[in-house]
């Protein structure tokens, strides 16, 4: 699943796709803007981990998993 993440005083968002569920992507966001947690944590399907403080995400975009595509295309 993509997920797209708004950093305050960042001028680029972090983009990243997740091996993770949407249930687990929506918990983990939803613990760190509680209070629960000091930071997100999120892995990427190649094992590479997100930190980010929780107290300085400005949005959060939830898609759709991407699909791959293979092939040539006509020119």
């Amino acid at each position: 699943m993509e997920v797209k993440i708004g950093v305050q005083h960042a001028p680029r968002e972090i983009v990243l796709e997740s091996g993770q569920s949407a249930e687990e992507v929506e918990r983990a966001i939803a613990d760190a803007l509680a209070g629960k947690t000091q930071l997100l944590s999120l892995a990427d399907e190649k094992g590479r981990k997100v930190l980010i403080p929780a107290d300085r995400i400005a949005y959060v975009e939830l898609g759709e998993p991407s699909v791959r595509r293979v092939g040539f295309g006509a020119i």
